[in-house]
């Protein structure tokens, strides 16, 4: 028998109430929304569930949304896989504007180079990660370049001919 959303969804609500919540099929991936504080709980249950067996972590990343309420400043995305099922499924957590959810490296070891490259670019904080330091950036970094805050160019660039971006003035 194959595994339906509508399974996944009875599952997790009847588990879960409240803390899961948002559920929607987008495009070939069936995704909804967790309370970040569930995190753990959540996918541990997903993995561990002998229906739903999402023993997969394809992928894990963060995203800035600096227009959003500070409750929902940021978020963390997931993504997990029943290869039995080949189903798919995207785990969305959102997080105030001080980031910092539990870690997953004692869930599935494979995130823990995800959690270290979204705390790296994002400024997220995996709580109880054992090695949460800069993995891609250098280390003497202030800040976490994927924040839409962090400036898109380097104003004290000279190196730099606008001509070739195509920010040319009119032309004389």
């Amino acid at each position: 028998m194959a595994l339906e959303n509508s399974d996944i969804q009875n599952k997790l609500t009847e588990t879960f109430g409240e803390n899961v919540f948002n559920f929607q099929q987008e495009k070939d991936i069936f995704s909804f929304e967790i309370k970040s504080d569930k995190n753990t709980a959540v996918i541990l249950f997903l993995k561990n569930d002998p229906t739903l067996r999402f023993h997969f972590l394809t992928d894990l990343c963060g995203i800035h949304y600096p227009d959003n309420d500070e409750n929902h400043q940021f978020a963390v995305v997931y993504h997990l896989h029943n290869w039995y099922e080949n189903k798919r499924i995207k785990i969305k957590a959102y997080l105030n504007e001080t980031p910092s959810i539990k870690t997953i490296s004692n869930i599935f070891l494979s995130s823990n180079w995800m959690e270290r490259e979204t705390w790296d670019f994002y400024g997220i904080d995996f709580i109880g990660h054992p090695q949460l330091k800069r993995i891609l950036n250098m280390d003497e970094m202030i800040s976490h370049p994927m924040r839409k805050e962090f400036p898109m160019e380097d104003s004290g660039r000279t190196d730099k001919d606008d001509r070739f971006f195509g920010r040319t003035t009119t032309n004389s």
